[in-house]
């Protein structure tokens, strides 16, 4: 059974309609890639996901549960963590104190996200305000992690930083995906490094799943087409 469910979703801010009929399936432990050029729904469909924005078509099931008037915060109570794109991370808080702040039980605690981002330790004490774009992210998803959740969203989380924090990225998600259960959602428009963590591939187009199915099986006519400038 699906972990996620998103069938023939249609949503809207206020009067203008974003998304048509979106749809996505994700289990335990897979990662799937949400591609498509700017503008076409990416960021849409993750508030659906997280229920910051309310599907006013199809539906929404996660883990069995129909999603459709949950809100935000029950989303993440039942498993859903979120890297926001932009990353953020509280300015006045520490490291530590923006870990622990929406922390819950479970085998991700400080200690297992110091592992993942050592930086994390040795700012520990700092105000994340104070980090770098590439530690504010490792702190975004340290954050995300120490939820617990059964389902773990990356919003663009390599978006503007540099190439060797990019690949420290990259690799944490490829450890993430061989060493837990954890289901992974990846925005992202880099298809090498997708290619090496993706298990299935979502693509958009104007607000609708134009093509969806193993990452392999995307041809380089089908990333002209929907992925190209």
């Amino acid at each position: 059974m699906s972990l996620l469910k998103l069938a023939h979703i249609s949503a809207f801010y206020g009067q203008s309609q974003a998304l048509f009929d979106v749809h996505l399936d994700i289990d335990d432990g897979e990662v799937v890639a949400l591609m498509g050029r700017n503008g076409m729904g990416k960021s849409t469909t993750v508030k659906i996901i997280c229920r910051m924005l309310r599907n006013r078509g199809g539906s929404v099931v996660f883990g069995g549960q129909d999603m459709a008037d949950w809100p935000a915060h029950k989303a993440a109570r039942a498993g859903i963590g979120l890297v926001p794109e932009g990353r953020r991370c509280f300015a006045d808080l520490t490291v530590h104190e923006n870990l622990i702040a929406a922390a819950r039980p479970g085998d991700w605690d400080f200690a297992a996200v110091a592992a993942l981002f050592p930086r994390l330790k040795e700012r520990r004490d700092q105000k994340s305000g104070t980090l770098s774009g590439g530690e504010q992210q490792m702190l975004a998803i340290g954050r995300a992690l120490m939820t617990n959740p059964r389902l773990l969203v990356l919003d663009e989380a390599t978006e503007g930083l540099a190439p060797v924090v990019r690949q420290e990225i990259w690799a944490a998600i490829a450890r993430l995906k061989a060493e837990t259960g954890m289901a992974i959602i990846v925005v992202d428009k880099s298809l090498k490094e997708l290619g090496k963590v993706a298990d299935k591939a979502v693509i958009l187009e104007k607000g609708t799943s134009v093509w969806s199915g193993d990452f392999a099986a995307l041809t380089p006519d089908l990333t002209d087409r929907y992925l190209g400038v």
